[in-house]
């Protein structure tokens, strides 16, 4: 097993810069690297909820279910068994990843309460819409979203009552799981605290794209199980075409695109084309101590 001592910090760079100017990413730290770590590597039955849904656009956004799939099919690998779940909202989308990925279609549901149907003994949300202070949904444009966003992240608080630790990944402060960062997050994005989340969470990642954040995750878990757990570049590219294809949209332009969050499809090849070197780094020992 090899030392990550150092990796978070390689990983920090890469993908918590504050490369799209959102600042939220500059709350993170290695830190919460290996505390997200920790619980996935404890974990047996994780349930990962994403999907976020441009109703301007009238289709989902192209950040989360590439996330959703890699995390998933990274921890299946160690032999976990992961649960993908989304609404009806976001479900072409999630399906094409899932597909890509060799993974099992996602479960749809509508109540939150039947998360907990799925036995989760972890709750991971990438790029999941989170509640706001009334209640609720709002897009970082301030304009209110509620009536294409079912509920999902209400299990947050049911689940963290039950003992089942909560991991939020996100980039810009309205996504379930981010008030974990409350209140430097509220003081950095002034001007935002009225469509901030305040879904809580055990632990929450503040990366540049959530996407990147959960690769980063299965780029960890790669390190410690000592193979490559991660995609490629191409696969990156495959799941970005399917969903596109299936009508999703970037969430920042709002057009059906090969981007995601404004970022052409080669700047995302080539983080997930990094993060595969800085495995091969830490594998060598050329990264570690």
């Amino acid at each position: 097993m090899k030392s990550l001592s150092r990796l978070p910090e390689h990983l920090l760079h890469l993908v918590a810069s504050d490369r799209c100017g959102r600042s939220l990413s500059t709350l993170c730290s290695p830190r919460i690297f290996e505390e997200a770590l920790v619980l996935l590597e404890t974990s047996s039955r994780p349930v990962i909820v994403t999907g976020f849904f441009v109703p301007s656009s009238g289709a989902p956004e192209t950040d989360g279910p590439p996330g959703a799939a890699v995390l998933a099919r990274a921890l299946r690998e160690i032999g976990r068994k992961p649960a993908v779940v989304t609404d009806h909202w976001n479900e072409r989308a999630v399906q094409a990843c899932c597909r890509v990925m060799d993974l099992p279609l996602p479960a749809v549901v509508r109540d939150p309460v039947r998360i907990l149907d799925l036995d989760p003994d972890r709750v991971i949300f990438i790029e999941r819409l989170g509640k706001t202070g009334d209640g609720r949904y709002y897009n970082m444009r301030g304009e209110d979203i509620s009536r294409c966003t079912d509920p999902l992240d209400d299990i947050a608080g049911p689940a963290m009552e039950k003992g089942i630790p909560v991991l939020a990944i996100g980039d810009g402060g309205n996504e379930a799981g981010m008030a974990r960062l409350m209140p430097v997050m509220g003081e950095i994005l002034t001007g935002f605290n009225n469509r901030l989340s305040t879904v809580p969470s055990t632990v929450a990642l503040p990366v540049d794209v959530s996407n990147w954040g959960a690769y980063a995750l299965a780029c960890l878990l790669s390190c410690r199980e000592g193979r490559w757990l991660g995609h490629s570049p191409q696969e990156e590219r495959r799941m970005i075409e399917a969903m596109v294809s299936a009508g999703a949209v970037d969430g920042v332009t709002g057009r059906r695109e090969l981007s995601v969050d404004g970022l052409r499809i080669a700047e995302h090849m080539k983080v997930v084309g990094r993060l595969k070197e800085i495995y091969e780094e830490f594998s060598m020992g050329k990264g570690g101590d």
